[in-house]
């Protein structure tokens, strides 16, 4: 069976992989640890298909130790104690660079079984995941080790690599392939920046492609079907996915409705509209809150329509939900002033009332001040009278600041007027 052309034009040398400037460009660090011939313990994060293994590869074939594969999602301890036994043989007498490939699978007993070896130095390891190894990576291999982190390579970046695929394919079918420029640049924007799907996507073009004498054309229509959906990314459990209501939130919190509208635009599509729906209500009480307190009552409205609705016709009252957040004045007062009083509530002891406020109405033989002494509000002009309700240990405790909205701000003036006229 013949090896998927991802892996035939697998890149042999750093200057070969496509992306990853940050790290592997002239000066950066990875490609400055990788010249100096001392490999340290190195994790590289990020999505598949960007390079993770290929330049783990590389650094196995250029540091001359012995190089032993594992993959987290088949390995067990039995095959980490196989690669131990090995210390110190003949075969191994350069040291031993173990590349384990989705660490993440490994129970914690697994990935501590390997830390004496990486902290003394007989085993090297280069470990990859494609989930935050913050969270799922044990923090002991996470101490001993560097973090990498690999990024979504750009279209235009892939451009060249979809090019040079279609090139080599022509060579091994000794024919000339056809694909006009909009041809890469919809494979390159509908792979979501993974290389291997792109080469692949490249691949499959020309197996369906349209055979004539001596060439094979790509056309659109088989591409359409082999590129639909496929630059979605998206983990219901993974970082994917709160990455995106995280860019969903800042956008309508920064006001772009624009911005708003595409995360949205692409949760949807993804398939998850409770999550969507969520946030949503979140921001509406978060971010836009008493600038003007009906954003929570008409993003209710039209989160419930949507979710009666159901896809497609969702799409309507979450775009409205979407424009009239990102477009409304924002005031996070509200949360500001629920975080304050929370945090006191943490760090206090359980307060008592003042007396006044209490629910009950005999104060016991010896009492040192008898009655309940509470005023009425409505017995007062403006039904407003001064009386201490916090606790004594926070009588001047101020928790919120009115914002500098023009909702916020009448209310504020409000509050200045019953201040007067109960002074007077």
């Amino acid at each position: 069976m013949s090896a998927p052309l991802a892996d035939k034009i697998r890149p042999k040398s750093l200057a070969d992989v496509v992306g990853q400037e940050h790290i592997l460009a002239e000066g950066k660090p990875l490609r400055r640890i990788i010249e100096s011939g001392s490999v340290p313990n190195m994790i590289f994060y990020g999505p598949s298909g960007v390079g993770k293994t290929t330049v783990a590869r590389i650094i196995a074939e250029n540091c001359g130790m012995s190089l032993y594969k594992l993959n987290g999602t088949n390995a067990s301890l039995s095959d980490i104690k196989d690669v131990v036994a090995d210390i110190g043989t003949f075969g191994a007498e350069n040291g031993i660079l173990l590349y384990l490939d989705e660490i993440q699978y490994l129970n914690k007993k697994q990935q501590q079984s390997l830390l004496e070896y990486i902290e003394n130095g007989d085993i090297t390891l280069i470990a990859s995941t494609t989930e935050n190894p913050y969270f799922a990576v044990y923090n002991a291999v996470i101490s001993r080790s560097t973090v990498f982190e690999f990024k979504p390579v750009s279209a235009e970046q892939l451009v060249p690599a979809i090019r040079r695929a279609f090139s080599i394919m022509a060579e091994e079918r000794g024919c000339k392939v056809i694909a006009s420029d909009e041809i890469l640049r919809t494979i390159a924007f509908s792979c979501g920046g993974d290389v291997r799907k792109a080469i692949n996507t490249a691949e499959l073009s020309v197996m369906c492609g349209e055979v004539g004498e001596g060439t094979v054309t790509v056309t659109e229509e088989s591409l359409k079907i082999l590129a639909q959906r496929s630059n979605m990314r998206y983990d219901r459990d993974g970082d994917q996915h709160y990455d995106l209501l995280s860019a969903l939130h800042k956008s309508l919190r920064g006001s772009d409705e624009n911005a708003a509208l595409h995360y949205a635009a692409r949760i949807m599509e993804a398939g998850d509209l409770i999550s969507l729906c969520r946030r949503l209500l979140c921001v509406a009480c978060e971010d836009v809150g008493l600038a003007y307190p009906q954003a929570i009552v008409v993003t209710k409205a039209c989160v419930d329509s949507a979710l009666q609705l159901g896809m497609p016709e969702a799409k309507l009252p979450i775009a409205e939900a979407v424009i009239l957040l990102a477009t409304s004045p924002k005031s996070n007062s509200a949360c500001m002033a629920i975080d304050a009083a929370l945090a006191d509530v943490q760090s206090s002891d359980a307060l008592d009332f003042p007396r006044h406020l209490q629910n009950k109405h005999y104060d016991g033989k010896g009492a040192k001040v008898v009655g309940q002494h509470y005023k009425y509000p409505h017995n007062y002009t403006n039904h407003y009278v001064r009386q201490q309700y916090l606790p004594d240990a926070l009588a001047d405790r101020v928790y919120y600041e009115f914002g500098e909205n023009k909702q916020e701000q009448s209310a504020l003036a409000y509050r200045k007027k019953l201040l007067a006229e109960a002074e007077e």
